[in-house]
């Protein structure tokens, strides 16, 4: 009797546990387990203890990202933009820069940092290259982007460069022979000769 009511009372916690996980869900900033959401010190890249100051990742799909093309390469815009659509982030569509630029630049809006640091290291372009969105960059109405990618010849350089290794499995054929031995028993032959 004992054994089957501690069951019974180990069930209910259970699903009240469960229960409550849906009613009262973790907020972002206090469950580990958040995707969205990172505790770094600002700029350091380390976590920062409670009461510091921190930065909040936003998720690519949840980043408007345009791509201007700043240099001589046709195409390089709608390159990059795919490029970075692969990779999850909201895309608007590419366009060209109001002028030349001698180096690829990510602008960002404020709180947007981080995404654009993120951007900017997966096309390879530097940390220096990451700067906010002002009225000076080479862009023309930038709508609702809130990271800009004006492409520069040194990743305009780079487009088409990616390789690709396939590796194909060889197929191996192992022939075995079988040796044929041949063995010959003659029955031994003793000759007796009677002498007399």
């Amino acid at each position: 009797m004992i054994g089957r009511a501690a069951m019974v009372l180990i069930v209910f916690i259970i699903a009240t546990a469960v229960s409550l996980r849906y009613v009262h869900p973790a907020t972002p900033s206090s469950s580990a387990a958040s995707a969205t959401t990172a505790t770094t010190r600002a700029g350091t890249g380390t976590t920062a203890p409670a009461g510091h100051p921190t930065t909040t990742t936003t998720p690519p799909s949840k980043v408007p990202v345009v791509v201007a093309n700043g240099s001589n390469v046709s195409g390089a815009a709608g390159s990059i933009s795919t490029e970075l659509q692969a990779a999850g982030w909201q895309i608007l569509p590419a366009e060209n820069a109001t002028s030349n630029v001698s180096a690829s630049v990510v602008y960002y809006v404020a709180g947007l940092q981080p995404s654009a640091a993120a951007i900017a290291k997966f096309l390879g372009i530097p940390t220096s290259g990451v700067q906010p969105l002002t009225s000076a960059a080479p862009v023309g109405a930038v709508g609702t982007a809130q990271v800009v990618v004006v492409v520069g010849p040194d990743v305009a350089s780079k487009i088409g460069q990616t390789t690709t290794t396939t590796t194909r499995p060889v197929a191996t054929t192992a022939t075995t022979r079988a040796r044929s031995t041949t063995t010959t028993t003659r029955p031994a032959t003793t000759t007796t000769r009677a002498t007399s």
